[in-house]
């Protein structure tokens, strides 16, 4: 049995980033363009590896969705399943640092929303074995959101592997954060394996208990958890006893270890956790039964050390795309 092919489902964008010190996006004047977007970075990072990957979303009929689709060919992705819009732009997101860690966020929404389910070839996504869903973007009030539950339902349908990566992006959701929960907790519903951030986890469950927060997840329906800790590794949480095709309902006896990380000198964090589920992605490809292997405590943790390596080898160079690491640099670790 050959690889499995991994489809990303989401948002591809371009991300402006202000390369002036210390500036608002008042003061800013000077941006250096990067191909950004969630799911695409997983796309990227599976493909690096040596993975095979597909990516379905929008892009505007502009110059700018020319230089994305352009990057992921680049990557060896798949880009047959990327739509051009010739009524709206690429969706751009501008973004400077200020000198307290604070982020100067403006979105600009754009063709990534307006992806209906009769545009896309469901038929080729699903050929896909594992699908992953990470859009930050996905969620709000579009098209998308439709299309992306509508997709995740006939996954579902058809036993594909779903992972979903909730992506929360504060600036998105100012004054609408009860939405997000709901939306990402219907998500979680039809979700294998579900990698959150330590925020995120405390956000969605609203628990400060990393334990009690990932039963809440578990009971929503996810069967694998990985909780991203930052230097200090990642949380896995497994649900042995939920079957494939089981929904809601208590998980007894999930099963919760912490995988290590490896010390590195961070230099730009960002995509970094994107290579890691990326990693884990690519790994479970590789498997002959990838859902079996979601289950497995001994072969989960030594997927997530390995993913925890891509992570961490993307924080220590500056992009997301361009930092990802291949095969070679992570065994060279």
């Amino acid at each position: 049995m050959g690889r499995m092919e991994v489809a990303c489902v989401g948002e591809l964008l371009i991300d402006f980033f202000c390369t002036d010190i210390d500036v608002d996006l008042v003061a800013g004047s000077n941006f250096q363009k990067q191909a950004g977007g969630a799911p695409a970075n997983v796309a990227a990072a599976v493909t690096r590896l040596g993975g095979k990957a597909l990516f379905a979303g929008k892009v505007g009929a502009d110059p700018f969705g020319d230089f994305l689709v352009q990057v992921l060919d680049r990557e060896q992705v798949d880009t047959s399943m990327i739509l051009r819009d010739s009524e709206n732009m690429t969706t751009m997101a501008f973004v400077s640092l200020t000198g307290d860690g604070e982020r100067d966020f403006v979105f600009s929404s754009g063709a990534d929303g307006n992806v209906t389910m009769d545009e896309l070839d469901e038929g080729r996504i699903l050929e896909s074995g594992i699908i992953h869903f990470g859009s930050a973007t996905a969620l709000l009030d579009t098209p998308m959101r439709e299309t992306y539950f509508s997709l995740m339902e006939k996954a579902k349908d058809k036993g594909n592997l779903i992972s979903f990566d909730p992506n929360y992006r504060a600036d998105l959701w100012k004054g609408k954060e009860s939405e997000f929960i709901k939306l990402v907790e219907k998500a979680i519903s039809f979700a294998d394996f579900v990698k959150v951030s330590e925020e995120e986890l405390a956000f969605i469950s609203q628990r400060e208990s990393l334990e009690e927060g990932t039963t809440i997840l578990h009971e929503l329906g996810a069967k694998t958890i990985a909780v991203t800790l930052g230097s200090r590794g990642t949380l896995l949480s497994i649900c042995p006893n939920r079957a494939p095709s089981s929904s809601h309902g208590a998980c007894h006896l999930s099963k919760n270890l912490l995988v290590p990380s490896m010390s590195i000198k961070a230099v730009d964090s960002t995509g970094a956790g994107d290579a890691f589920v990326g990693g884990v992605l690519y790994q479970l490809s590789n498997r002959p039964t990838p859902k079996e292997a979601l289950t497995d405590i001994e072969g989960m943790k030594e997927i997530i050390g390995f993913a925890n390596k891509v992570g961490a080898i993307t924080c220590t160079k500056i992009g997301a795309i361009s930092a990802l690491p291949s095969i070679e640099e992570i065994e060279k670790y």
